[in-house]
């Protein structure tokens, strides 16, 4: 797959004020496929240096430059100029996303699509964040209005950087905060491309700074930095810890998402026809590296050889290729998670765990490439790791239940609590299910409903806190002002 990379790509930059510049440090990062494990571009090495500078630069354009000045109406229309501009370079930039991170085309494209949606709805509902006024005592007004923090802080995941970016990015924005961005060192280009089309639509200086780099150089200096206000992050629930403590240093606020081990807990009277497939997509999207996938299915009892059968004859059609070859899945990011997702198949069979089903990897991949075969496990013991903790891989857990409560006790018998999905015919049952399961989003009959970017979104437990996505982020990405006006 041929990609064509501006300069700035070809030999590696921080993207701070609207420029390009090289990393202080002068060091640079590889930027490897996953496809063929070769490298084919690189990006800076950011450190503290250039976080301090991208820091200044955002606090500049906060207090003295027009963005926080702007109406709302008016920076609305540039999210959703930057909105148009993504859209007209569909194309290229779903190549860019396919390169980086390994994933098949058509699902490179949807991330774009994605992505220029969230500018697309933030900038519609820039000017919609409305305050009150609260009933006081006699001879007081008082009205509330919903304000932005100042500088926001974005450490960006791998996995789904260009959909990330608008998912963070875009909410914050449109409250009138500016913004220092921190992406993954292992996929981040179409981010950096992102940052340049919103300066050609008009974004002022120091709006969207970006500083690519290592977690613990880069991720660690803006997340202890004093000079910011907020941070949202994507990540594990390990650096989450590191995040918030950050954060508490700094007695300021922050949003987490930590991943998940969400649950699809399907009854005996599910449309199988219907499920199935949207089961199986749940697990093998992005290769499984999704904090949202559905890693474990929950089958009742008097239901799970029919259906163990029908997602084993789905699981042995599944085929990871190149991005070009646009197959069900692509390579996983790197050799070290490559490592990780077999380590888990290793102590499956070491402890017995039946393997019910496996994908193939295409013939003729790149030899240098990070394929993983999908599988299936089951019956998983329940306290069995591949039940309780996040693979992040193309890996499906099926543990059977005996009737309604055992199936809620299951599907909260994890630490995390992200999504789930329900499968009856029986919507008092469904809806009975859905409301006792811990979990920030839960679906019935469906899930995952095309990323949802208009749906609040975000974990309990060590899924995290804070939400995201949806009008919610608007509360989240802003503060709370009461004015309290004696008029007499």
């Amino acid at each position: 797959m041929n990609v064509q990379l501006s300069s700035a790509f070809a030999t590696g930059g921080v993207f701070i004020g609207n420029h390009w510049k090289a990393a202080q440090s002068g060091r640079t990062l590889d930027v490897v496929s996953p496809a063929d494990g070769a490298p084919f571009a690189k990006i800076a090495a950011g450190g503290k240096a250039d976080i301090d500078e991208a820091v200044a630069t955002a606090r500049r354009a906060s207090e003295e430059g027009p963005w926080p000045r702007m109406t709302a109406t008016e920076r609305g229309r540039l999210l959703s100029k930057l909105a148009v501009a993504i859209e007209l370079r569909t194309d290229e930039l779903t190549a860019l996303e396919a390169r980086d991170t390994g994933k098949p085309l058509k699902q490179a494209r949807a991330d774009i699509v994605a992505a220029a949606r969230y500018f697309e709805f933030y900038g519609g509902a820039a000017d919609k964040l409305h305050g009150e006024t609260i009933p006081f005592l006699n001879g007081y007004f008082v009205p509330t209005e919903r304000v932005p923090f100042g500088v926001t802080a974005h450490i960006i995941p791998w996995n789904y950087p260009a959909q990330m970016f608008g998912r963070t990015i875009a909410p914050a924005l449109a409250v009138g905060n500016t913004t220092v961005i921190k992406p993954a060192e292992e996929a981040c280009l179409t981010p950096l491309r992102f940052a340049e089309l919103a300066a050609s639509v008009g974004f002022p200086d120091g709006v969207i700074n970006i500083v690519p780099g290592l977690g613990e150089e880069a991720g660690a200096a803006l997340a202890n930095h004093p000079g910011i206000d907020f941070i949202s992050f994507t990540g594990s629930p390990e650096v989450g810890t590191l995040i918030q403590t950050a954060a508490a240093k700094n007695h300021i606020g922050c949003t987490l998402e930590l991943g998940g081990k969400s649950p699809h807990v399907l009854f005996s009277d599910a449309d199988l026809e219907v499920a199935i497939p949207v089961i199986v997509n749940t697990v093998v999207q992005n290769a499984g590296q999704t904090c949202s996938a559905g890693s474990r299915l929950l089958i009742e009892k008097s239901a799970y050889d029919k259906v163990v059968a029908g997602i084993q004859e789905k699981f042995k059609t599944l085929r990871a290729g190149t991005p070009e070859m646009d197959l069900d899945l692509g390579p996983v990011i790197s050799a070290n998670q490559k490592k990780r997702v077999e380590g888990f198949f290793e102590r499956a069979t070491g402890n017995g765990v039946p393997i019910l089903a496996e994908g193939a990897i295409a013939d003729n991949v790149p030899a240098g490439g990070y394929f993983v075969a999908p599988r299936i496990y089951g019956p998983v013991p329940r306290t069995n790791e591949l039940a309780t903790q996040e693979v992040f891989g193309p890996v499906l857990s099926i543990l059977p239940f005996e009737d309604e409560a055992d199936a809620v006790r299951l599907a909260n018998g994890t630490d995390f609590g992200l999504m789930a999905g329900v499968w009856s015919r029986n919507g008092s049952r469904a809806l009975r299910v859905a409301r006792q399961v811990k979990a920030g989003q839960v679906y019935i009959n469906a899930y995952g409903a095309g990323g949802g970017i208009e749906l609040p979104f975000g974990g309990m437990k060590k899924s995290g806190h804070g939400r995201e996505k949806g009008f919610e982020a608007l509360y989240e990405f802003s503060t709370l002002k009461t004015m309290i006006i004696k008029h007499g």
